[in-house]
């Protein structure tokens, strides 16, 4: 398509998708959301750039493979998954650990399941964009 009032409106819908789709994976283990929601909205925002500049240059934006994208994902949620074996515990419980903590604060606290839902993200924006590159390509 070649509409310049689409491909200007793009760009910044794209950034605020993927902005807005990273809040949501932060936000999900708390709350409503996580990786499978923020990786859809992430997925939409690139099928909302491939409609408009076309599959090839969403292929250069990404700079990887979405497959590839799918597999580190998957890699990633079976590692965040398996530590908790490492650990002695059943696995896929989640393992908290607190960067920074000091004297009476807990600190940043990092878990597994944030690292699970970040490899959901992936899973999700990579299978989703497979799918989508290889339509549109067709077309």
């Amino acid at each position: 398509m070649n509409s310049p009032i689409l491909s200007a409106a793009t760009r910044l819908l794209v950034a605020l998708m993927l902005v807005f789709s990273v809040y949501m994976l932060l936000r999900g283990h708390n709350e409503p959301g996580g990786g499978f929601i923020g990786g859809l909205i992430a997925g939409i925002g690139f099928i909302l750039y491939a409609i408009a500049e076309g599959a090839a240059a969403t292929r250069r934006a990404l700079r990887f493979d979405p497959a590839a994208i799918a597999m580190i994902g998957l890699g990633i949620a079976l590692l965040s998954g398996l530590v908790a074996g490492f650990a002695g515990d059943p696995l896929f419980t989640g393992q908290w650990w607190f960067i920074g903590a000091g004297e009476g604060d807990k600190g940043l606290p990092i878990s597994t399941v944030l690292l699970f839902d970040i490899g959901v993200y992936l899973v999700v924006v990579g299978s989703v964009l497979t799918l989508v590159l290889a339509l549109e390509e067709e077309v």
